[in-house]
């Protein structure tokens, strides 16, 4: 990409993608077998896109940190550090905290009032019927689609710096592992992977803090790195920063960017089925607290990464341990290598190293939960939906597998093809809320309005994004005399077409639900209109598949259980009953959540920056250093909340699995066998899945002219014509 000189050969590139990654498919190919044969996890079509909806919130927040680190999150974050100085590490960690935080509220109203959904457009067909649906589905996956284009093109160009892999290659190679754990063990596979991918991201960012602030003798303190920056600041100084210097957060370039950075991530969590998946997978306890805390987790990352990273490519750039051996181009700036190159000036071969190893986990993880999200679009919201209502628990894993593996490399030859047009990862992570912003306002209303009429819900995205792109290229044009590539990448244009795109909804909105009457549904209809797959064969078939295998007596609770789908009556009381209780929860944790996630918001995007940012403050050396110790002292909060807690928590099924190895291993067999016949409680099939058939059953069915009517998919088009009449 530009780089005269590499820090490692190509073979380190390939050990990394190939061989790293081929250890991580292994892993938890290994994983799925092990859960099978200790947990009795049958993997049916709902446990594919679910989970078991039992997952604890110490291992969503593991997720939720892992989902949100992308390669944007720390190569773009880094480059804003290098560009604008240290508010370029807040208006990235900031700025795309507070959305992860506020979906916490929409996690939980998603799964009170669709707790069978799989997706949010779902819910979507089933208030709005097939216009709204398929208009959606677009905006899903053009969602899917550019997080996944930044993922490929950033990671990509990360690797290419540092071991001179053609880039090709790279695009190719590197979502080949996300791709076959995803295919053999689905949400489940990716949240456990996710787990693996967050300890090893974190463990990484803690070593070039420690290099950068405290041990590396090139620099080795805050103190050292404020003297090198305030210099720097002095003989380059900052366009549109306080003085010209890297230590005040009054910086025009990295406001602009806090509000793209707003702007645009919205839409990717919003219209991302990746964090519905994790909701709809969380334990309905757990929903809301895995996310709040996992952003708290999350938001060091980006900010420690980046200051530690930026003002280490800052302060090393015009010595000999760069290894460029001159300053970078706009466009590798653009690429997002400040970050590799500012590992191999700080720890040489080691760091190129440990950042080629922390990019590919952050691409990895994060593309992983865009493979689910699209294969449950493909299985759910149009495979089911409009081709086959019908179709069987295996046909519908079948589809979620092939979806997963057309979608990987469809992104690989859409992210050649932006290789070969130059068109960055900055100007994808920018343009993003520009596409998809204009959805945001109505899906979210979708789930939390019953007044948001059909209108409102249909007309708004297409008219919003048409303004967006129309306000980007006007600016363009005007401001810049031409529309091209460089000018469309410029902070005003980008900010002008974000800006429209999220802010027009709340004109249409509310125009169209005043105009139109408001639609006062009934949220009791999305129980009936979203139903679960049928899947009692398949778990009957599965438990005949492993008896030809092991001691038939070993799987009878099992079965027991799944014959009791269809006939202990009392057992579905009991679930009915459990379901009504969780939704009382849900609605009184909904107003704690709303209280917390206003606060942090307030906090994140007011209170913090807003003072600093109008004060032109610029950092004195004691208050750099103790800047530098506060994050410090965050990132092992993080180390706690996504490595430690979710150990503590699952300590009772790693304790049991570690002990059906045990007797495994030293022929104890009959001593599993008898534990799982006198637990069968601790079983995940019949803890989760089993339980989830019953509760399927809550929903009566309608009566319409004295006969009981099943409402399904099918007759929701005629409700939705018979509600806009």
């Amino acid at each position: 990409m530009g780089a005269e000189f590499v820090p490692l050969p190509q073979s380190a590139g390939y050990a990394v993608v190939v061989g790293l990654g081929a250890v991580f498919a292994f892993g938890m190919m290994l994983t799925t077998y092990l859960l099978r044969r200790y947990n009795k996890e049958i993997i049916t079509a709902e446990e594919f896109a679910t989970a078991g909806r039992s997952v604890k919130s110490g291992l969503i927040s593991a997720a939720v940190v892992s989902s949100w680190t992308w390669a944007a999150t720390l190569l773009t974050s880094t480059t804003q550090v290098y560009k604008n100085g240290i508010f370029g590490s807040c208006s990235y960690a900031f700025g795309a905290t507070v959305q992860i935080t506020l979906f916490a509220s929409l996690a939980i109203k998603a799964k009170e009032r669709a707790p069978l959904a799989r997706t949010y457009l779902e819910i979507v067909r089933a208030r709005y019927g097939k216009t709204t649906h398929m208009i959606y589905i677009f905006w899903g996956f053009a969602t899917n689609i550019l997080v996944t284009a930044m993922l490929l093109t950033g990671g990509s160009a990360t690797i290419t710096d540092l071991t001179g892999m053609h880039p090709v290659a790279a695009c190719l190679l590197v979502g080949l592992s996300p791709t076959v754990y995803s295919v053999f063990g689905g949400l489940k596979a990716t949240i456990l992977t996710d787990y693996a991918h967050t300890v090893i991201m974190v463990v990484v960012i803690i070593i070039f803090a420690f290099s950068t602030w405290a041990t590396n003798h090139k620099l080795g303190s805050p103190s050292v790195v404020w003297e090198l920056i305030t210099e720097l600041g002095k003989t380059r100084p900052v366009e549109g920063n306080a003085e010209g210097s890297y230590l005040t957060f009054h910086s025009r370039s990295g406001g602009i960017f806090f509000v793209i950075n707003i702007v645009g991530n919205f839409g990717t969590v919003f219209l991302d089925n990746g964090y519905f998946n994790k909701a709809f997978a969380a334990d309905p306890k757990s929903a809301y607290k895995g996310y709040i805390l996992g952003s708290l987790a999350w938001l060091p990352i980006p900010a420690f990464c980046s200051l530690t990273l930026g003002f280490a490519a800052l302060a090393l750039e015009q010595t000999e341990y760069w290894p460029l051996g001159r300053a970078m181009t706009a466009d590798e700036v653009a690429l997002g290598l400040v970050l590799p190159n500012a590992s191999a000036a700080l720890l040489g071969k080691g760091g190129a190293v440990l950042s080629l190893i922390m990019v590919y986990m952050a691409v990895t993880s994060a593309m992983s939960s865009e493979l689910i999200a699209v294969s449950t679009i493909c299985t759910y919201d149009i495979y089911r939906t409009y081709i086959n209502p019908q179709a069987t628990g295996k046909k519908l894993i079948w589809i979620s597998h092939l979806s997963c593996a057309a979608f990987a490399y469809i992104m690989a030859g859409f992210a050649i093809g932006l290789y070969y047009a130059n068109v960055s990862m900055g100007f994808l992570y920018e343009l993003m809320g520009i596409i998809i912003g204009g959805a945001v306002l109505s899906s979210a209303m979708t789930i939390l309005s019953s007044k948001q009429n059909w209108y409102a819900a249909t007309f708004t995205p297409p008219i919003a994004t048409a303004l967006a792109i129309m306000s980007w290229l006007v600016c363009c044009k005007t401001k810049f005399g031409a529309v091209n590539y460089d000018n469309l990448f410029e902070d005003d244009a980008m900010l002008t077409g974000n800006v429209v795109a999220l802010l027009f909804p709340l004109i249409t909105v509310p125009l169209f639900t005043l105009i139109f009457k408001p639609q006062h549904f009934d949220w009791k209809l999305l129980e009936t209109r979203i139903t679960r797959v049928d899947e009692e064969e398949e778990l009957i078939e599965a438990t005949k598949s492993d008896s030809q295998e092991e001691d038939p007596e070993k799987l009878e609770p099992v079965r027991s259980q799944i014959s009791m789908i269809a006939s202990d009556i009392a057992q579905q009381e009991q679930v009915r009953q459990r379901y009504s209780e969780e939704q009382v929860q849900l609605r009184k944790a909904f107003k704690t959540c709303v209280i917390v996630c206003v606060s942090l918001t307030l906090a994140l995007l007011v209170v913090w920056p807003m003072p600093m940012y109008g004060s032109k403050y610029i950092f004195s050396r004691h208050f750099f250093i103790g800047w530098v110790v506060v994050f410090f002292i965050w990132i092992w909060y993080t180390v706690f909340q996504v490595i430690v807690y979710p150990i503590w928590e699952g300590r009772s099924s790693l304790a049991s699995t570690a002990r059906g190895i045990y007797w495994d291993c030293t022929g104890q067999t009959y001593k599993l066998r008898a534990w799982q016949n006198s637990h069968p409680e601790d079983m995940h099939a019949v803890r989760s899945q089993i339980q989830a058939q019953l509760s399927a059953s809550r929903s009566a069915p309608m009566v319409v002219d004295g006969r009981a009517v099943q409402t399904d998919m099918a007759n929701i088009d005629d409700a939705m014509s018979d509600e806009k009449k």
